[in-house]
């Protein structure tokens, strides 16, 4: 069954406990914590003192996405933070491979991040190395943007390269998500569903929470 993340990104920041606790009861997976540095993406989010606070009040595991610049120099502070995984960008890595053993050792779950342009073929050789591939559907930097759909065919592309080589590796999208494509994108092979303004700008970010856990249930990957 596919899991949902909402993103903090798109919540309340004048009442984040709320809404934290919002999500620990609803049907929700996991947390979708966006670190941007206003360098790697035009956009500035939060660091670690944060994340350390929101690992204080959430009851479900963080899934801490990077947008940073020299990334390797902040994965222990982050692991410390309370990351449960931690994905890098392939774009702002210049060792990919030493990056994703870095974060192994340090004991979490290790994901990478591709940006809508950069073709899944580049990470081949780490696939092996991994356990989840963030597809941004969206340019990383703000949310409310609209999907990407070609998308999809990458979805697809790394689903295919997963079970040719029997891994067991996640396939997380994240931008644009919401109930109008959800299903969609579960159908073409996605595993985690990062859901930021479709659920906490909803009227009832619990019901959209649990519609999109629903949705695609009986859905097969093509």
């Amino acid at each position: 069954m596919h899991q949902i993340a909402p993103s903090l990104l798109a919540a309340d920041f004048s009442k984040l406990g709320e809404d934290i606790q919002m999500i620990n009861d609803s049907d929700a997976d996991m947390f979708h914590v966006d670190v941007m540095d206003g360098v790697f993406v035009p956009n500035i989010s939060f660091g670690q003192n944060i994340v350390k606070t929101i690992k204080s009040v959430a009851e479900k595991p963080l899934d801490v996405h990077l947008m940073i610049v020299n990334p390797d120099q902040y994965l222990e502070s982050f692991v410390d933070a309370g990351a449960d995984i931690l994905s890098v960008h392939y774009e702002a890595c210049n060792h990919l491979h030493r990056s994703i053993q870095m974060i192994k050792t340090l004991g979490v779950r290790a994901g990478v991040a591709l940006n809508p342009h950069t073709s899944v073929t580049l990470i081949e050789d780490v696939l092996e190395d991994i356990d989840q591939v963030i597809l941004m559907s969206v340019n990383p930097g703000f949310g409310g943007q609209k999907f990407i759909y070609q998308t999809l065919l990458k979805i697809k592309q790394l689903k295919d390269r997963i079970t040719e080589r029997n891994l067991d590796i996640k396939i997380e999208i994240d931008g644009g998500v919401g109930l109008q494509n959800a299903e969609k994108i579960l159908q073409a092979g996605a595993d985690i569903l990062v859901a930021g303004s479709s659920v906490f700008k909803s009227d009832d970010p619990v019901k959209t929470v649990s519609q999109l856990k629903q949705i695609g249930i009986n859905t097969t990957s093509i």
